[in-house]
């Protein structure tokens, strides 16, 4: 199997990376990706673990080096160490670099021994406050102890962690120096995310009011360490810096202040098996029914992957400097897998 990407978009960037949501359903209901009373997709409409493993095989085959399994809540799939068990072939064979995912933490503590066995080195906590009372409430159903228990588990088996904050203001943005502070103490990276325009039906949140340019996070930061760009990339839309007094990388994912599409290698599978290539972007391709027409064959899978990528647009449209949302995605970004 050769190295050299396959999969190029019209905008001559290769596609290496895949981002697959395995369930729409989680055990929280964080403010800004979910309503509190959410409907969830019937069973049928789910891609089998067995179907996720066909598509991902198909994509690394067309040299996707990075998959990251997200959800919903991916651990509240049943069987879904089961899948990441069957995955690990790709990277003992070495088609597949990184295997990875991003959690809320709630599971770890039962499944971080099960993932490390499987080949997974890191994973991502997405994690909001420090505050228990204010961790209740931006997550709904959430509870903070659990999620610290599942930190706890994960670096015990041997996994690296990093922490995922939504920068949003008048929220967390009091605790920015003791999240930096907390991460550095457990040997944590930190990547800071700005809020975006998604599910706006989800209640009565208002995005333009919670956004928080990481351009004056920045600023923040700064005035208080001194901070080195990296050239370090995980594959992702992550721009990293160096906190000199305590060693640790924070990462800048910023697709409002600052558009990172230029570079943008990844695509996102869904669990009902639609492929969309933009996050900030309606347009989607039908992945499921090329699968369920073409059970034992593989090449219509195969040309089904090339010409969705050949519909790749070169970015999305998030825009908040009008003091207006523009580019707004309808879907919930539980729908797409973040």
């Amino acid at each position: 199997m050769t190295d050299e990407p396959k999969l190029i978009d019209p905008f001559q960037r290769a596609i290496t990376y895949l981002r697959v949501s395995v369930t729409d359903r989680c055990d929280f209901r964080c403010v800004y990706c979910m309503s509190e009373h959410m409907t969830f997709l019937p069973k049928k409409d789910l891609l089998t673990l067995e179907e996720l493993d066909r598509l991902c095989s198909a994509f690394i085959s067309q040299g996707v080096k990075k998959i990251r399994v997200t959800g919903g809540e991916p651990l509240v799939r049943r069987g879904i160490i089961g899948f990441f068990q069957a995955m690990s072939r790709h990277l003992d064979s070495g088609a597949l670099s990184e295997l990875t995912l991003t959690t809320n933490g709630s599971q770890l503590h039962k499944y971080a021994a099960e993932l490390a066995a499987a080949g997974v080195k890191r994973v991502n906590i997405s994690l909001d406050t420090l505050d228990e009372k204010k961790f209740a409430e931006i997550t709904r159903w959430g509870r903070l102890a659990q999620v610290l228990k599942g930190i706890d588990a994960a670096q015990t088996a041997g996994l690296k962690v990093k922490i995922n904050m939504v920068a949003l203001k008048n929220f967390n943005d009091s605790e920015l120096f003791d999240v930096v502070q907390w991460c550095a103490e457990r040997g944590m990276d930190l990547t800071l995310i700005e809020v975006m325009p998604m599910g706006e039906d989800i209640g009565n949140e208002d995005r333009l009011g919670q956004y928080w340019s990481l351009d004056d996070v920045r600023t923040a930061l700064a005035a208080r360490y001194h901070l080195s760009p990296l050239p370090d990339s995980t594959g992702g839309p992550a721009r990293y810096m160096r906190v000199m007094e305590t060693g640790q990388r924070i990462g800048f994912i910023t697709p409002l202040s600052h558009n990172f599409c230029e570079s943008c290698n990844r695509v996102r599978l869904t669990c009902t098996g639609q492929l969309f290539q933009c996050l900030g972007q309606e347009g989607e391709f039908d992945l499921r029914k090329v699968l369920r027409d073409n059970p034992t064959e593989e090449a219509p899978v195969i040309t089904a992957l090339h010409e969705a990528i050949t519909h790749k647009p070169k970015g999305h449209d998030f825009d908040y400097s009008r003091q207006s949302v523009s580019g707004k995605m309808t879907r919930h970004m539980s729908h797409t897998g973040g």
